[in-house]
């Protein structure tokens, strides 16, 4: 089982292109990205099911690249690399790779590793465990008891995460109980709001940050999340 959508992160556009046009052949939705940089200021960057990263890229490193993600995915991760040497293994597998491929690759070799590591990751349970709202204390707790200071916009998304139960909270919802459904900068308040969240968890806790976007309709709270 292939997975639905699929972010290539390569330099080699000629590589990354012929690659792609064979995985959209096997009705996977793929978006190429030339560097890193471009990766990461795309709106969605956290919403794909499978990334396809090289390791010597512009902008951030592949391998920081990976450590990146797997902060804030939980979907596959492959690295892709011309990049050799016993280290380079060890250094992908620690940042949270689930694989890596060295180049040159054949491109049913890497169908073979996305859909092995795709069907392992859809069929394993959740990695999000139990994080609480303090809402008398202003903190968000996570798994491990790391601590998470919210202000005042934190804590208001936060409760409707709560209230959303692992649902999609739309923008206009988010905009609304921020007090900013009418302000033209609503928008850039709420993706600020959640930018600076998701970077004082990161901060706190090596879990997964489970805040993440959906393209077009607003938010969501991958874990478990109770009132404490």
């Amino acid at each position: 089982m292939f997975p639905k959508t699929l972010a290539i992160i390569d330099d080699d556009s000629e590589y990354a292109e012929f690659l792609a046009k064979y995985l959209k052949g096997e009705g996977v939705d793929v978006t190429v990205f030339g560097d890193s940089d471009d990766f990461l200021v795309a709106p969605n960057a956290y919403d794909f099911d499978f990334y396809l990263v090289d390791l010597m890229l512009p902008g951030i490193d592949g391998v920081d690249l990976i450590r990146l993600l797997r902060k804030r995915v939980t979907s596959g991760i492959v690295a892709v690399s011309g990049r050799l040497g016993a280290e380079v293994f060890d250094h992908v597998l620690t940042a949270g790779a689930d694989m890596h491929l060295a180049k040159p690759v054949r491109f049913e070799q890497v169908a073979l590793a996305v859909k092995a590591v795709h069907r392992r990751s859809a069929g394993s349970p959740s990695r999000a465990s139990n994080w609480q709202l303090d809402r008398k204390g202003r903190k968000l707790v996570a798994p491990d008891g790391a601590l998470i200071d919210l202000g005042e916009n934190d804590l208001a998304v936060m409760e409707c995460f709560l209230d959303a139960d692992g649902g999609v909270v739309a923008h206009a919802e988010l905009r609304r109980i921020m007090g900013r459904e009418h302000s033209a900068e609503a928008d850039n308040t709420l993706h600020a709001t959640i930018y600076r969240l998701r970077r004082r968890i990161e901060r706190a806790t090596q879990e997964i940050v489970p805040l993440q976007s959906q393209a077009r309709v607003g938010y969501v709270f991958r874990g478990r999340l109770t009132a404490a």
